[in-house]
């Protein structure tokens, strides 16, 4: 059998931290940032760990 290959799109939106979770940049701020507020703006900056039920799907993409 071949080896699995890592999905490399996935590769590049998220990251596995040191025991396993799943980080990722939270969305909503690419565009039509003059319509949101600051503070909304600000609040989506920084990653923010991904939902349980995402984590098995994305790992097993990542070859993990």
């Amino acid at each position: 059998m071949p080896k699995m290959k890592s999905h490399t799109g996935m590769g590049k939106r998220v990251r596995l931290t040191g025991k396993g979770k799943v980080v990722a940049q939270q969305a909503g701020l690419r565009h039509n940032l003059e319509k949101k507020a600051s503070t909304q703006t600000r609040r989506l900056t920084g990653t923010v760990e991904l939902a349980k039920a995402d984590t098995k799907r994305i790992k097993k993409l990542l070859g993990r």
